[in-house]
C-alpha cells in the first residue's frame, strides 16, 4: 500500500473530511488530495512534504513517524551539499542568480553615488565665490538708523529723499525680492550681524525685508531675481548662478 493510500485510509478511519483537515492543518484541500494520490511535487521540497505529513498525522491521531518512515522509504535521503538543500527549500537563491543580482545592484548603487557626489559638488561650487576673489559685492546706499525689524512677505514703504550727492536717503530700508526667472538661495543679515533669514525662495515667490539699519543680502543665483529698494527697481545684480553680496542701507559706500 502506498503512502498516499495509507494517509487517505487513516483520515477516513478518523472520520475527518478533506475540508475539515484543511482547516486544522492550514494545508490547501487541493494539496491534501494530491498527497493522498502520492503526488508530493506541490509541497515545495522533501522537507516541506515531511512537515505536511507530520501535521496531517497529528490532526487525525496518527503517530507522525508512521507517515515519515513510509515517505523516507519512497524518497531516500541523498547526501547533498548544504547550499543545494537550502536552495531546494527556498532558503537561498541559486548562486548564479544571486551573483547576477548583486552585480546589477552594485552597479546601480555606484552610479547613484557618483551622480549624488557630482550634483552636490556642482551645487556647492555654484554657491561659492570664484577662487582667488571674494563673491561680487554691491553697495546700495541709503541712510542707516535703528534696530532691524524684518518683515518677510509684506511690503513696508519708507519716507525717501535725496541728499546733495544724489544718493537716495531712506528713513527705513525696504527690500522686495522676487524670484522671477528661477529659484535662488538667500542669506539676509542685519547691521549687528543677526541672521534674519537663510534659505531658498522658489520661482514666482516674493519676499520683503524692512529695516531701519543696513541689510546685507547674499544672493546664490543673482540672475534669477528682481529687486525693488524702497519701491524702485535696481539694476541687474548679475548672471544666472552668480553669487552676489549686496548691502542696502549704507549712506557711506565701503
Amino acid at each position: 500500500m502506498s503512502l498516499g493510500m495509507i494517509v487517505k485510509q487513516a483520515r477516513t478511519t478518523a472520520g475527518v473530511s478533506i475540508e475539515a483537515l484543511a482547516d486544522q492543518t492550514k494545508i490547501r484541500p487541493a494539496l491534501l488530495r494530491a498527497i493522498e494520490l502520492d503526488d508530493f511535487s506541490q509541497c515545495g521540497g522533501a522537507a516541506y512534504a515531511r512537515g505536511h505529513l507530520r501535521n496531517i498525522a497529528r490532526a487525525i491521531g496518527v503517530e507522525p513517524t508512521v507517515f515519515i518512515e513510509h515517505f523516507n522509504i519512497a524518497n531516500p535521503i541523498i547526501e547533498r551539499p548544504m547550499h543545494e538543500l537550502l536552495r531546494e527549500n527556498s532558503v537561498t537563491a541559486p548562486t548564479h542568480e544571486r551573483s547576477k543580482l548583486s552585480l546589477k545592484a552594485l552597479s546601480l548603487i555606484s552610479a547613484s553615488a557618483v551622480f549624488m557626489v557630482a550634483g552636490g559638488q556642482v551645487f556647492y561650487t555654484s554657491m561659492q565665490p570664484e577662487k582667488g576673489s571674494s563673491a561680487k559685492s554691491i553697495i546700495a546706499a541709503s541712510s542707516p538708523s535703528a534696530k532691524s525689524t524684518p518683515n518677510k512677505g509684506s511690503a513696508e514703504s519708507g519716507q525717501t529723499g535725496t541728499d546733495s550727492s544724489g544718493v537716495v536717503a531712506a528713513k527705513s530700508v525696504n527690500v522686495q525680492i522676487s524670484a522671477t526667472r528661477g529659484d535662488s538661495w538667500l542669506s539676509v543679515n542685519s547691521a549687528d550681524g543677526t541672521k534674519v533669514f537663510t534659505g531658498k525662495i522658489s520661482r514666482g515667490q516674493s519676499v520683503t525685508y524692512a529695516d531701519d539699519s543696513p541689510l546685507t543680502i547674499r544672493f546664490g543665483n543673482a540672475g534669477a531675481v528682481d529687486v525693488l529698494v524702497n519701491g524702485k527697481e535696481t539694476p541687474s545684480l548679475g548672471g544666472m548662478g552668480q553669487v552676489v553680496n549686496v548691502i542696502y542701507g549704507s549712506s557711506t559706500p565701503r
